[in-house]
């Protein structure tokens, strides 16, 4: 009788693990490892005249899903805050900003942002994540991690 008690529990705990299941990582425009690491340009006058610029990641949206989440972590101990906006970009054209927000977060730790629906009568084709800017100083010098899930 015991090992019978056992398998509805164990049935019961294998739940949430088929419902993380329903989502999968979105490959960047480019191909690529789907968790993003960016390391940004150094700060200063150099860094704002030869450094390159990679704050703008766009996750490929190759099937419909229901919903999107959006992952960033920080991996830089620099005091400045992270700039962080995200848009899903629509097959016409058009996108729509998810978030726009200033944040500070302790090395290792992060923010997901979402889970954002899928918008009647328009099909979502990038998730574009967009760390700081060029006009920002304080921003640049530090590294994140980026990814994008799809849920079904």
């Amino acid at each position: 009788m015991r090992s019978i008690a056992v398998l509805p529990a164990l049935g019961l705990l294998l739940l949430p693990i088929q419902a993380q299941g329903a989502c999968r990582f979105l490959t960047p425009v480019g191909g690529g490892d789907p968790i993003v690491k960016k390391v940004e340009r150094p700060k200063g006058l150099i860094g704002k005249a030869i450094g390159r610029t990679n704050w703008n990641t766009d996750f490929v949206v190759d099937q419909p899903y229901r919903s999107f989440k959006l992952f960033f972590t920080a991996d830089s101990s620099d005091p400045s805050s992270y700039p962080i906006q995200a848009f899903l970009k629509f097959s016409d054209g058009s996108n729509r900003k998810v978030a726009d927000e200033q944040l500070q977060p302790p090395v290792g730790t992060g923010r997901m942002f979402g889970p954002f629906q899928q918008e009647l009568g328009k099909s979502i084709s990038q998730v574009n994540f967009r760390i700081g800017a060029n006009k920002d100083p304080q921003a640049t010098g530090f590294s994140y991690r980026i990814s994008v899930q799809g849920c079904h």
